[in-house]
């Protein structure tokens, strides 16, 4: 029997998956299909794969997998993406919408503009876990890791197109003081509110942009004392605002969400 279902291609700031709303088509192993729609050549293409779901806590919920078929806890770029899905498809007409992720319940907030949401704002948070890592005895960096609800490691160069990411990326993924692996940031501070970063996305590798590790590297640009509560962090694929509040302690990420196409794929059941 073959089973069709529709999705819609979104990106963030360059930051690509497959949105599926769940309520209207199920989805089963969606590690095996993350892995098999994320491939560029065989499938859809994209860094993973988004399910948009109920929720008893909120008004809705997200499930994430990354490429290599991975469940991550959170994905900025992905809530953004989700506002704009669930506005413009009718499925809700709040410009304030909340959200359950495995890292917490995320309040989305979304600009309308003759019913087309141009920007949301995200509010991620408080980051949690943050410390120096010194990796001098190895790669002469000196690194902050923050936590988003999902684990990162910013490091701070002087010149990012230096970095080979496709090399150290992996190596840092994958160092043991993260068991169950991180994220990687190089940001290279343009001025002080500006940051130019780069990211290898745990189980994703090189992507074009990482709304959580955007958020990381404002984090630790602030308490590395080299930029304000504010900055704008400018990555492969775009650009995202990044506001530390000092008032509650979150992290306001505001940036764009773009539909790229709807599509059917089949899926051969029994």
């Amino acid at each position: 029997m073959i089973k069709r279902i529709q999705f819609t291609k979104m990106h963030g700031a360059g930051n690509d998956y497959i949105y599926v709303d769940t309520t209207r088509y199920p989805v089963t192993n969606p590690e095996k299909k993350a892995i098999e729609w994320s491939a560029y050549h065989t499938g859809i293409g994209s860094d993973g794969l988004v399910l948009i779901g109920t929720s008893d806590k909120a008004d809705f919920s997200m499930r994430i997998f990354n490429a290599d078929g991975s469940e991550a806890m959170m994905c900025g770029n992905a809530s953004r993406c989700i506002g704009k899905y669930l506005f413009e498809y009718g499925l809700t007409s709040r410009t304030a919408i909340t959200l359950d992720t495995l890292s917490g319940i995320k309040i989305l907030k979304l600009n309308v503009e003759n019913e087309t949401v141009t920007a949301v704002t995200v509010d991620m948070g408080e980051p949690s876990e943050i410390g120096i890592i010194d990796f001098s005895d190895t790669y002469s960096y000196v690194s902050t890791k923050v936590s988003m609800g999902n684990p990162h490691l910013v490091t701070f160069v002087e010149d990012i197109n230096g970095i080979d990411l496709q090399k150290i990326g992996p190596e840092l993924e994958n160092t043991p003081l993260f068991p169950d692996r991180t994220n990687v940031e190089f940001a290279q501070i343009l001025d002080d509110h500006k940051i130019r970063m780069r990211v290898w996305e745990r189980g994703s590798g090189i992507t074009q942009a990482c709304g959580t590790g955007a958020c990381a590297t404002a984090v630790a640009a602030f308490i590395n004392e080299l930029t304000g509560r504010k900055s704008d962090i400018i990555m492969d694929g775009g650009t995202v605002t990044i506001e530390w509040d000092e008032a509650s302690g979150h992290i306001l990420m505001t940036g764009p969400a773009t539909k790229v196409f709807d599509g059917e794929i089949e899926e051969i059941e029994g």
